[in-house]
């Protein structure tokens, strides 16, 4: 039996940053902000979601959005991403100088009325005018669903569910669109199911995975994905983040992990490891948390030993 031709190239997206800080309860500094999407674009990520534009009130972690925009040092080639909900949105974040705005909805209905109190018909509304204006700028637009493999309030989500948002967003001319595994309930078997269904429904060269490690399975599932042709994903250095609105669910998964999966496998990501490495050491002392990375964490300690080493 053959085996699976895996992609030569893996796009990583950075999402620490913002999926990553946005629901530290104790206010991250803005400098230490700038200064981890700095680390990250030097360490040679393509693609880094660095801000979010909604409403202070029910994300205070991202009011300073602008402030970050604008003091970080942008290298060339490098995708700054920002989340926007909304016109008001939109408009900080072309004023802010993205390079990308995100938009996101759900599979879930339960989870989408939960989550944004409205419909998804509805959510995907809302959306229109700001992709509308995300293209007239020119701007790259991403599209994020939410609870493509499970949800917290009403479980299994049907596949068809998933690709019937894919299809709405394509429709609004996303140029990408992320597949999220939002409370790390899936599986692999599961994972490629729904992967090979969305990719019958958009590019597969322009679809993502977006993994929690809820249960542990987010390698897993990254490489049942990477089985069925996708070669973009989402990660978060230190594994920071996780979601307020799914009951237990842990944060992205790390993006030292994925890197050591990715080049074991011999797959082209163009990110220094070690710099990942201790840029999950920078930010986890920063924000005085447990780095949630496994290989973060043996590489460090590797460095570590290293350096003691010399000192003789």
């Amino acid at each position: 039996m053959s085996q699976p031709v895996l992609p030569q190239r893996v796009k990583v997206v950075e999402v620490g940053p913002r999926d990553g800080l946005q629901n530290e309860k104790q206010q991250v500094p803005t400098p230490t902000k700038i200064a981890l999407v700095d680390q990250l674009s030097a360490a040679g990520f393509q693609n880094v979601e660095s801000a979010s534009f909604v409403s202070p009130k029910w994300v205070p972690q991202m009011a300073d959005g602008s402030e970050v925009m604008a003091g970080i040092t942008r290298s060339p080639g490098t995708v700054y991403s920002v989340l926007t909900p909304n016109m008001k949105g939109f408009e900080a974040a072309l004023a802010a100088k993205a390079d990308e705005v995100v938009i996101f909805a759900a599979a879930s209905e339960a989870f989408s009325q939960r989550n944004i109190n409205c419909s998804i018909e509805e959510s995907i509304a809302r959306f229109e005018p700001v992709a509308r204006a995300a293209k007239d700028a020119g701007l790259r637009l991403r599209g994020s669903i939410s609870c493509c493999l499970g949800c917290p309030y009403q479980g299994d989500v049907p596949i068809e569910s998933v690709v019937n948002v894919i299809q709405r967003l394509a429709a609004l001319g996303c140029d990408e669109i992320d597949i999220a595994d939002t409370i790390g309930v899936g599986t692999p078997g599961r994972t490629r199911d729904v992967m090979e269904a969305a990719a019958r429904a958009f590019p597969i060269e322009r679809l993502s995975g977006h993994f929690h490690d809820t249960y542990g399975q987010a390698t897993a599932n990254i490489y049942a994905a990477l089985q069925s042709g996708i070669s973009i994903f989402h990660s978060s250095v230190a594994g920071l983040g996780g979601c307020p609105y799914a009951k237990g669910a842990t944060g992205n998964v790390a993006t030292e992990d994925v890197l050591y999966l990715l080049h074991g496998l011999g797959i082209t990501t163009g990110i220094d490891l070690d710099a990942v490495v201790r840029t999950g050491d920078f930010i986890s002392k920063a924000i005085g948390r447990t780095n949630a990375s496994r290989v973060g964490r043996a590489l460090l300690a590797k460095m570590q030993d290293a350096d003691d080493a010399t000192c003789v």
